[in-house]
This record gives structure tokens, C-alpha cells and sequence, in this order.
């Protein structure tokens, strides 16, 4: 897909290398067509790593999407060199004037604080907020996802026992939901994570439909009833080696952790580990891009309060 970033963003080169198709400012700008702009608010620590994943999810369209990458201004991570923030971040400050099309809020290794002690947990509010307004979908990711149900419906995370960790079995529910074009019946998804959402609150809650959920790891997609919020509790977008990190680090550092669920061939961490989620990943991210952000956004936007019902 022609997907438009910075020249030289370093993600852009992975992908080429991955025979997907990135297309620079320079030739961007020749297509007589509006791309759709989308807004990606990377709240994890390995912010290049998490690029790449969500590029490479995002590349199964024809259309032209041209990718804003944000960061927040209440907190700087040490993970990420300030260089390549500075050149290839913006913050809310810098884009509060504009309009998206679409907008991604992706994961936070901060499960365990409570919302409220979350550093910049009122700039995310204000985003979000702000998000109601200027983005005609929002797609929130992992304890993005948790954060989005908190803030926008009241529903709360609970600490876990023991950690979601693995590729889990999936089940589809209300399949003629676009959302959910070219789903299998029972499709697989990666989870890495210490808390999960209120189950009873979500089933009371109205305003959400799950689309999604294992009888193992619990809710997966779940979309508002008036299809501008959809939240991912899992990781579709990882790749293939992410959960193989993620042990083999907190294995280095005598974290007490298990064995990721249905991963590894025969359980044996020293194999390739399989693939089993890239069809699902594709099909959401495609059906994200197309169903939600590009038929429902205005060529122009013109009377945006009036398009979104406001």
C-alpha cells in the first residue's frame, strides 16, 4: 500500500525490504488524490519497533495514507534516541488544529498503575477528548484499548493473577459487522498482558458490542455501537518474533515468567516460533482502514460536528 512517511523514517526501510510498498513525500505529492490522514499516538517505550508493526499492519490497502506520529509532552521515555523524536514526532500541541481521519492509540507498559497515576493520564484524556471532535475513527490498542473503555464508557481493568501471555484461540461474534469481513470463524491472536477489563461491565454496557473473545484470555475486539471507537485488547499487529523477546527478556532478568501459550513448536523456545495471526491482523487493519476511516470521512473537512453527528 502507499503508505506516506518521512523519507527517511527508519521503518520505511524495513518495510521496503519486506517488499511492501512505501511511498516517500516526493512522489506522494504527484497522486491527484486526498490521502487519508492518519494520526498515531505511540505510547510504547521502543517506539521505531512499534512503527514497523503498525506499518506493516497497515499496508494491505490502495489507498494513500499519510501517517502523523505523535508522542506526549508530559512524559519522555529514555527508550527512544530524542533525535528521532524530534524528527519524527509531533505532540498534541503541535496538530490540537487539525482533523484526522483516523487515529491509533497504541499499547503502555504501565498496567499496573491506576489511570490517575499515569504521568501524562490528562494529556491522554485531552487527546481523547479531543479525539470526538477531529478524528472520524479511533482505533485503541492493548492498555490503549483498556485506558479508551475506561475514559470514554467507565469500564475498569482488574489485576490478574497470572499473565495473559500466548496466541490464543478466538472466537467471531456478529460476523456482518464489517469489522469482521473475511474472518474465520475461530481465528488466533497474541496476548501479552497482567490485567483484563471488567467483563460485567462491559456486558452491561450498551454502547459496546464484543466481536471477539476467547474463553482463555477474554475480550478482543470490541466496537461502540456508533462505530467510532474500536478497541483491540490484544496485539495483532505483533510480529512473529515480539513474544519470543518479550520471554527471552524478562527470562534475562529472573522475572518469574511461563512459557507463551501455543507459540513455540512443541513448547521448545529454541524453535521458530509459528505464525498464526497474520490473516486476522490483515483483515482487521484492512477492514479498519476501508469500513471506518475511508467510507465514512468527507473528501473535504467541511462541517465536521455535522458529519460526526456532533
Amino acid at each position: 500500500m502507499p503508505v506516506k512517511v518521512k523519507n527517511n523514517l527508519p521503518a520505511k526501510r524495513v518495510m521496503e525490504k519486506e517488499n511492501i510498498f512505501m511511498m516517500d513525500e516526493e512522489r506522494a505529492v504527484m497522486q491527484d488524490i486526498r490521502p487519508l490522514h492518519i494520526a498515531v499516538l505511540n505510547l510504547m517505550p521502543l517506539k521505531e519497533n512499534t512503527e514497523v508493526q503498525l506499518l506493516r499492519s497497515l499496508s494491505n490497502t490502495p489507498l494513500q495514507l499519510d501517517i502523523t506520529f505523535l508522542t506526549t509532552a508530559t512524559y519522555i521515555g529514555t527508550h527512544t534516541p530524542e533525535s528521532h523524536l524530534n524528527e519524527f514526532y509531533k505532540t498534541y500541541d503541535d496538530i490540537k488544529n487539525r482533523r484526522f481521519d483516523g487515529l491509533i492509540i497504541t499499547g503502555a507498559p504501565i498496567e499496573h498503575l491506576e489511570y490517575e497515576d499515569v504521568q501524562y493520564w490528562d494529556e491522554l484524556k485531552k487527546i481523547m477528548d479531543w479525539s470526538k471532535t477531529n478524528v472520524i475513527s479511533t482505533l485503541h490498542i492493548c492498555w490503549g484499548a483498556q485506558a479508551g473503555l475506561y475514559y470514554h464508557y467507565g469500564i475498569h481493568k482488574h489485576i490478574l493473577d497470572k499473565k495473559v501471555f500466548g496466541v490464543f484461540e478466538h472466537h467471531v461474534h456478529h460476523r456482518k459487522i464489517p469489522l469482521l469481513r473475511g474472518f474465520d470463524d475461530v481465528f488466533y491472536a497474541p496476548h501479552s498482558r497482567n490485567t483484563c477489563v471488567d467483563h460485567d461491565e462491559i456486558a452491561a454496557c450498551k454502547d459496546l458490542i464484543v466481536l471477539a473473545d476467547s474463553e482463555e484470555a477474554g475480550e478482543l475486539l470490541l466496537v461502540s455501537a456508533d462505530s467510532k471507537q474500536i478497541f483491540v485488547l490484544g496485539h495483532l499487529e505483533y510480529d512473529r518474533l515480539t513474544l519470543d523477546s518479550e520471554y527471552k527478556r524478562d527470562m534475562a532478568s529472573g522475572i518469574d515468567i511461563n512459557l507463551p501459550v501455543n507459540y513455540y513448536p512443541g513448547d521448545d523456545p529454541s524453535k521458530k516460533p509459528y505464525l498464526t495471526w497474520r490473516a486476522a491482523a490483515n483483515a482487521m487493519y484492512s477492514n479498519w482502514v476501508n469500513y471506518y476511516v475511508y467510507q465514512e470521512t468527507p473528501f473535504e473537512f467541511i462541517d465536521t460536528a455535522g458529519i460526526m453527528g456532533k
